[in-house]
């Protein structure tokens, strides 16, 4: 990457620690998260849900074994009525119970202890509609209090274990005080209440590991929560322009800048790229197959519909740069890096037509002197007067190439304003058509929108057109008529405002195309070669791109594509 480019990245990058905004924002959701992690724990809410699960399922098939098992019953042989009255009861509070949860209408902790109170009292009332201890369902204090210990502090499973026990014990006293058919059986409810003493006490400290390893991966979340917010902050208001491509070349991500950059309407992400950019598209789908292109390949495309340069710099993500898979696309207008090349290519041109000014403007004004002296002698011959007319014209010819390059190094700052097109091209046209005496017809400015503003320098807006109307006015003379248009309006994609000055001339071949712009290039005899290289120059130091186009039918049109007012204020202007 160019380092104008990293120092972008690093103002870019530095943005987002400085927003209040952003920080604000990611410091009360992780609060907000924290806070409802530490009220309520998903593991408790879980543990509890499939409790109550169970507990419908257990009630529902207790109840089907009571009524379809036939006799004799396999539960509540002793008390029908209450087993099937318990049953019954268990799973009403069961559902009622899943719809708490649902709801949150009591508190967890409330929830936690009284539905494992009334998990005691129903079981030890089925245990004893069913026989006492011999029936087996005592065993499911088991699973009931050993899964509450894993949510419940400390000291709750121990009293819930002692319940229990209490519990199983009265229940056997009862019977054998109340009923000589059946043997209490104190063994079994010890061996029972042993065991649930034991799984309160070895469940809960596995409960406060899954709880804290819950809370961990919960922190880890809310940080990863966090990071995501903060890259899709920083990747947004990159000024860099980033696409991010898969395997099938489908856009995965993308900021606002890319979209813009391409012309894209909306957000790019998810689309194929060939309905994106098709130029692009078609690179990649080369650069993927043939190892010669690079790993980084940079390249300059001009879009059919906006015509403005765009350098793409291509990078593989795939491990050892696999080009197959995904790639990161850097995207930059070419215009701003030949802004930054700008500064550095005045201060030069600068110090050397100071130079030029010094060493060659005094002596060729005193050759211009002398040869008009000269001819202005009585006893001039026709030869030395025409030798003499030779030295005017050319010393003429140089004052002006001093004056251009003058007049180009005096360009150190733009003074931007916001003009109104329409206004301005009329005022522009009735001034040139003025000066150069055309007649009605030869010059004409097209049907422009009232609310098409531009922003630039006046005096370089109207240093370029005049040079470029005037070469428009020459070229077309040479077709043996004048006709040169001016037009305005937006670009399709991208809305940037444009000018464009057209003529019916000769046109330019491609040979030529490629050399005009540089200085002191010309075909034209008596021309300095610095017209259409100032007239760049000077759109480059107002953000503005200068481009030739062959125009249909014949002739040249030069468009002025000027900066985009949404993207750089007046501020950003140097």
């Amino acid at each position: 990457m160019h380092s104008g480019a990293a120092k972008g990245n690093n103002r870019s990058m530095s943005q987002p620690e400085s927003d209040p905004n952003l920080r604000q924002t990611i410091r009360e959701g992780r609060d907000a998260l924290l806070q409802r992690a530490a009220d309520e724990p998903d593991l408790t809410w879980r543990v509890l849900s499939t409790l109550n699960i169970i507990r419908v399922l257990v009630a529902i098939g207790l109840l089907v074994l009571f009524f379809a098992g036939g006799e004799p019953r396999v539960f509540g042989e002793q008390k029908p009525a209450l087993f099937s009255a318990t049953a019954a009861g268990y799973l009403v509070f069961a559902v009622v119970s899943i719809l708490s949860l649902y709801q949150r209408w009591l508190p967890l902790g409330v929830q936690s202890v009284a539905q494992s109170i009334v998990d005691i009292v129903a079981v030890v009332i089925l245990m004893h509609a069913s026989g006492g201890i011999e029936s087996g369902l005592g065993g499911l204090m088991i699973i009931f209090i050993g899964a509450g210990s894993l949510v419940l502090p400390l000291k709750f499973p121990l009293v819930l274990a002692a319940l229990a026990t209490f519990a199983l014990l009265g229940e056997q006293l009862y019977t054998q005080f109340s009923n000589n058919t059946i043997a209490a059986n104190y063994p079994a409810a010890g061996i029972i209440s042993a065991i649930i003493f034991a799984m309160a006490l070895a469940t809960r400290p596995l409960g406060r590991r899954i709880q804290a390893s819950e809370a961990l991966a919960r922190q880890r979340g809310i940080d990863l929560r966090n990071l995501s917010q903060l890259n899709e902050y920083i990747v947004q208001h990159l000024r860099e322009s980033i696409i991010v491509l898969d395997a099938g070349d489908n856009v995965r991500l993308s900021n606002t800048s890319a979209s813009r950059l391409l012309g894209a309407a909306s957000d790019i992400r998810g689309l194929p790229l060939d309905k994106v950019f098709s130029p692009l598209a078609e690179y990649l789908k080369r650069w993927r197959h043939e190892p010669n292109l690079g790993s980084h390949p940079e390249f300059t495309v001009i879009s059919d519909s906006d015509n403005l340069p765009v350098t793409a710099h291509l990078a593989p993500l795939g491990k050892d740069g696999v080009r197959a898979g995904a790639v990161l696309v850097f995207l930059e207008d070419a215009s701003l890096m030949n802004e930054r090349v700008q500064q550095s290519k005045l201060a030069s041109l600068g110090r050397l037509s100071a130079s030029i000014a010094h060493e060659i403007r005094n002596p060729v004004g005193a050759m211009s002197h002398a040869a008009q002296l000269l001819a202005e002698g009585d006893s001039i011959s026709e030869s030395d007067a025409r030798l003499t007319e030779i030295i005017k014209t050319h010393s003429n010819r140089v004052s002006h190439i001093i004056d251009n390059m003058l007049q180009l190094s005096r360009r150190e700052n733009s003074r931007p304003e916001r003009l109104h097109l329409n206004s301005w091209l009329e005022e522009f046209a009735e001034e040139f058509s003025r000066t150069l005496e055309l007649q009605e017809g030869e010059f004409t400015v097209g049907t422009i929108c009232d609310d098409l503003e531009v922003r630039m320098d006046p005096s370089h807006l109207r240093q370029v057109l005049w040079n470029l109307c005037d070469n428009a006015i020459k070229y077309a003379s040479e077709t043996g008529g004048i006709m040169v248009e001016i037009e305005a309006g937006r670009l399709q994609g991208q809305g940037r405002p444009f000018v464009e000055v057209l003529d019916h001339g000769l046109g330019v071949d491609a040979a030529t195309a490629d050399k005009m712009f540089e200085p002191f290039y010309t075909e034209r005899t008596g021309g300095t070669g610095l017209g259409l290289y100032i007239s760049r120059e000077l759109c480059e130091l107002n953000r503005s791109t200068l481009l030739y186009l062959d125009r249909p039918g014949g002739g040249s049109i030069f468009r002025i594509v000027f900066a985009d007012p949404d993207r750089w204020d007046a501020g950003s202007q140097s």
